[in-house]
């Protein structure tokens, strides 16, 4: 496999080099309006996890590599684009059962090289179509994403329309298949069935108001088949002193769907509030995972779960008694620091219960720190977690270096 990813990758960035005279990013002047943008995204990125119950230490240190072209002309677009993992320390459980049992925590970037994304499209004013396999984020991903932090991306084989009316914003997405982060060897490389999610927005400022429906129908993953309606609330202020407040609301609610064998309806509840001065952002939040009576509970199953929940990982399916998640956090943005551009730092506590039964699951630690050097992005996250009633005491630390164009 490391070797296929190399070969891979000087293959590729022959294939896409950039000639002299364009700068690394710029589009590639073609003819008369049209254009190839190259395509460029890698990702070096160490991650230690220690869990109790399980015998060692995970120790990963892998390279993802994202290369490809977009050509553009006349509104129309083809991109294609290929993604490569290679494990260059793999003490890790990569979940592919193909590698037997493995003493160590999980670590959901196994080796692989797959076709990424594959589109046409067409964007005209006010108006854009996409077909074929490609990347679809909606809101801030809480329910239909990209699954960006893992190595490998998560994509959909699908049709989607997007729109801008005025202050309103409508995407319409019609998928058949969810591409998922765990690669071409597993047996959960995709899941397939009928997804349609809808979302639109209206930006009054300085209210922002979103309604969204997804409806999930899986041919075989019928557990998290499932019908999704809810709406959204944002709004921020300028107060005195040049304080600033962001405030923010969801509800949904969500029952089962298709072949779904757990008849249940659970809600979903989101509200936060953040104070902003000067750099620095102080946090707090609450979100709620409905339960039916501990039967079932609201799940996400397209989200980018990773950005929720904490970042140890223990709450990627919501347990059937649903999750209660009380967070405060603090920011802050270094922009006075020069030699280190983007320098920003943040801390967030979470404390977890059940929805349902009242039982207490832990407390989490999450912090990171990051800054860039030129067009390379670093990173150092840590999490820790601290089972009471649920899953296991957890820590999981980051180093990362990321290079795009």
């Amino acid at each position: 496999m490391r070797f296929k990813f190399l070969l891979l990758a000087a293959i590729s960035t022959a294939a896409i080099a950039t000639p002299a005279w364009a700068a690394p990013g710029d589009p590639i002047a073609l003819g008369d309006g049209v254009t190839l943008d190259p395509i460029l995204d890698a990702n070096l990125r160490y991650e230690h996890v220690a869990q109790d119950g399980v015998a060692n230490d995970a120790d990963a240190v892998t390279i993802r590599l994202r290369l490809g072209a977009e050509l553009k002309a006349a509104g129309f677009s083809l991109l294609a684009e290929g993604e490569g993992t290679g494990a260059i320390a793999d003490n890790y459980n990569d979940t592919l059962p193909g590698n037997g049992a493995e003493p160590y925590p999980t670590v959901a970037d196994p080796e692989n090289i797959e076709l990424n994304r594959l589109q046409v499209a067409y964007a005209g004013k006010g108006f854009g179509i996409t077909v074929g396999r490609q990347r679809i984020v909606q809101d801030n991903a809480r329910f239909v994403g990209n699954v960006g932090w893992r190595q490998n991306e998560q994509t959909f084989d699908a049709v989607r329309a997007q729109a801008t009316l005025g202050p309103v914003k409508l995407d319409a997405a019609y998928a058949i298949s969810q591409r998922t982060i765990f690669g071409t060897d597993s047996p959960n490389e995709h899941f397939d069935g009928d997804l349609v999610l809808l979302n639109a927005a209206a930006d009054i400022k300085p209210v922002k108001l979103g309604a969204f429906a997804y409806l999930i129908d899986y041919d075989t993953r019928l557990a998290f088949s499932s019908q999704t309606y809810g709406l959204r609330a944002a709004a921020g202020f300028k107060l005195s002193g040049g304080v600033s407040l962001d405030i923010a609301g969801t509800f949904a609610t969500q029952s089962d769907l298709g072949g779904n064998p757990t008849p249940y309806t659970a809600e979903y509840y989101n509200v936060e509030a953040g104070l902003g001065l000067k750099g620095f952002t102080l946090k707090a939040g609450y979100e709620e995972l409905g339960s039916d009576g501990g039967v079932a509970a609201f799940q996400t199953p397209l989200a980018t779960l990773h950005a929720f929940n904490g970042w140890a990982d223990l709450f990627l399916t919501t347990p059937a008694a649903g999750l209660r998640d009380y967070s405060i956090g603090a920011s802050y943005k270094f922009a006075k620091v020069k030699a280190l551009p983007g320098l920003n730092a943040a801390v967030t506590w979470h404390s977890f219960e059940s929805d349902f039964g009242g039982a207490n699951y832990g407390s989490e630690w999450d912090a990171s720190l990051g800054f860039k050097l030129g067009k390379v992005g670093l990173m150092a996250k840590y999490a820790s977690y601290n089972a009471d009633g649920f899953g296991a005491d957890t820590d999981r630390m980051w180093l990362q270096a990321t290079y795009s164009m």
